[in-house]
């Protein structure tokens, strides 16, 4: 049965998003750099009973990342859903970071999600169906995080260019912005956060949004 893929898999959004595709018995595949991390959360999602593969792979390494969608798609079918949630976050102000740091910065947040997307929408797009849910923010940049606003407004950009090359073949393309730090228990729990993932899921093609802004 195809499920949802999670990029850049991690112990907070990340794992809420994994449990709410499960609720709904869809399986999980975790993709993120660290092995032990992936133990963890696999083992977290046990008690949903749904089928879980944990795959090591940065997004920033192209072939291991495009490896890692490969054995997903092996393993349980071409995706009902992918999510890239890797980013860096880290406050910056103009001139701070070098050029290098600017680079491996937008490798995270923009260029992953470029690479996943080609490798798999099209897939997508032959059987007509899915989505591809991408975690953006920062809609107000800020000057104390500049790699990561422009990230996000990169995030923003290729939301729309991937839907005007997919979507008329029936992938929705879609960002959740999360306008604050992600913390369980406020306003911003992750919980209440991936509740935005299943419902643009779950959106018929004429209602599509390309955007959630929480809160």
């Amino acid at each position: 049965m195809p499920g949802v893929v999670i990029i850049g898999a991690g112990p907070g959004l990340g794992l809420s998003v994994a449990r709410r595709f499960a609720r709904e018995g869809l399986p999980v595949a975790l993709v993120a750099r660290s092995e032990d991390k992936l133990k963890t959360l696999a083992a977290a999602l046990t008690p949903t009973g749904v089928p879980v593969t944990a795959l090591t792979a940065d997004s920033t390494d192209e072939t291991a990342l495009r490896t890692a969608l490969d054995t997903a798609t092996a393993k349980f079918g071409i995706p009902e859903a992918v999510v890239y949630n890797a980013a860096i976050i880290q406050p910056d102000r103009p001139g701070e970071l070098s050029v290098r740091a600017h680079q491996e910065a937008w490798a995270v947040n923009v260029v992953g999600a470029i690479t996943a997307a080609a490798h798999i929408a099209p897939a997508m797009a032959q059987r007509g169906s899915g989505s591809f849910i991408i975690t953006g923010g920062m809609p107000e940049p800020k000057p104390e995080y500049v790699s990561l606003s422009l990230g996000k407004a990169g995030v923003r950009a290729l939301v729309t260019l991937l839907d005007k090359q997919y979507g008329p073949a029936g992938v929705h393309f879609a960002s959740v912005t999360v306008d604050g730090p992600i913390a369980p228990g406020t306003g911003f729990d992750p919980e209440d956060i991936a509740e935005h993932y299943w419902r643009l899921h779950r959106e018929q093609r004429h209602e599509w949004n390309q955007e959630i802004v929480h809160p």
